[in-house]
């Protein structure tokens, strides 16, 4: 099995179904309320890589997955029915830092999703890689 440097560059082709899938996903997300646990006052949050990521669970299964990963089933979780589209509009600009949506975290890289918040997922003026008028990224 090749390693991650030595895999090959995806086709033009293979790039293009790719973005089309992710598209997909992405106006699903927007268009599904997702359970958000609540904590401390807020939503729960992780801090990871320079990124606050608002942690989301696409059912309660999810959510108690989350909850035995972290060793904390025995406990209540209280959460919030919030739209994909008001995470990703809403919430991330309020964040006042760089701030992204971590859907079902604890499902592993086959089935978790990240909304990283980077232009064509979070608003522009609030994308990391967003080019201001000075032309450099934030």
């Amino acid at each position: 099995m090749p390693s991650l440097d030595e895999a090959p560059e995806p086709t033009e082709e293979e790039v293009a179904l790719r973005r089309r899938e992710f598209a997909v996903l992405l106006e699903a997300f927007r268009d599904t309320a997702v359970l958000v646990p609540l904590h401390n006052g807020g939503w729960l949050t992780a801090d990871f890589g320079g990124i606050r990521w608002i942690l989301a669970f696409s059912n309660e299964s999810a959510l108690s997955r989350y909850a035995l990963a972290r060793d904390e089933a025995d406990r209540e979780w209280a959460y919030q029915t919030v739209l994909g589209a008001r995470l990703l509009d809403v919430a991330v600009p309020e964040a006042g830092v760089p701030c992204g949506v971590a859907l079902d975290a604890a499902d592993g890289a086959e089935h978790a999703l990240l909304l990283p918040p980077v232009t064509g997922i979070v608003p522009d003026a609030f994308a990391v890689d967003h080019v201001q008028q000075g032309g450099t990224p934030r």
